[in-house]
C-alpha cells in the first residue's frame, strides 16, 4: 500500500510538471550576461603626458578602449588605425567618442613612449600604462589573455614579443562596457555598428 501511495503521487507530480511546461519541453538555456557583467572595471593608471588618470576620468563621454603594445609588429597597429578611421567615418559625432591605448607590457611602454606612439593615430588619443600590477588587474577584470613569448631570434633583455587577446571595447558615458570589436573589424562596419549607440541614423 506504501509503495502504491508513492507511484501515484509521482504520477501527480508528473502530470503538474507536464501541464505546467508542456510534455515536449526543453528548459530555456540562460540568457547571456550582458557585457558590463563580463568585462571593465575600475582603474589608475598613467597616461602619455606623465599625469594619473583614471576610469572616472572618462566617464560623461564614449570610449573606445583598446589593450595592445607600442612593440606589437602589425596586430595593435592595424586595430588602432582602423578604429582612428572608423571615428573619421562617424564625422562630428565620431569626434566625441575618446579613443583610448592601454599598453599592457609597462615594463617598455613608459610615458614618453606612448606619446610618440599614439600621435600616429591622431592627436585625440589618450594612451596609458601603469605598474605591473595595475595592468595585470585590468587585464583580469576585461578577461584579456596576455603572456610574454620570447622568439628564437631573441637577443634577451626587452627582446621579446607579447601574445595578447585583441579586443576594442566600447564604454558608454558611465564607464560601462557596451559591446566589443573583434580583430580585424573593418572601420566601415565598427563605424555602423557605432551608430546606434551615438544615436546617428544610419544614413548618416
Amino acid at each position: 500500500m506504501r509503495w502504491a501511495k508513492v507511484l501515484a503521487a509521482a504520477v501527480l507530480l508528473s502530470a503538474g510538471a507536464a501541464a505546467a511546461f508542456g510534455s515536449d519541453s526543453v528548459p530555456e538555456p540562460a540568457a547571456p550576461l550582458p557585457f558590463d557583467k563580463l568585462f571593465g572595471g575600475p582603474f589608475e593608471l598613467v597616461d602619455q603626458n606623465g599625469a594619473t588618470r583614471t576610469d572616472r576620468d572618462f566617464h560623461g563621454r564614449h570610449v573606445l578602449i583598446y589593450f595592445g603594445y607600442t612593440y606589437c609588429p602589425d596586430i595593435c597597429p592595424a586595430s588602432l588605425q582602423e578604429m582612428a578611421a572608423a571615428l573619421d567615418q562617424l564625422g562630428a559625432a565620431g569626434r566625441k567618442v575618446q579613443p583610448v591605448f592601454v599598453s599592457i607590457d609597462p615594463g617598455r611602454d613608459t610615458p614618453m613612449i606612448l606619446k610618440d606612439y599614439v600621435a600616429q593615430f591622431g592627436e585625440r588619443f589618450v594612451g596609458l600604462s601603469g605598474t605591473e600590477a595595475a595592468i595585470r588587474k585590468l587585464a583580469k577584470a576585461y578577461r584579456l589573455h596576455r603572456i610574454k613569448v620570447v622568439p628564437d631570434w631573441s637577443q634577451g633583455g626587452d627582446d621579446y614579443l607579447v601574445d595578447h587577446s585583441s579586443l576594442t571595447f566600447l564604454l558608454g558615458p558611465n564607464g560601462k562596457v557596451l559591446t566589443l570589436f573583434p580583430h580585424n573589424t573593418p572601420a566601415g562596419t565598427m563605424a555602423m555598428r557605432l551608430r546606434p549607440y551615438l544615436a546617428i541614423p544610419s544614413d548618416g
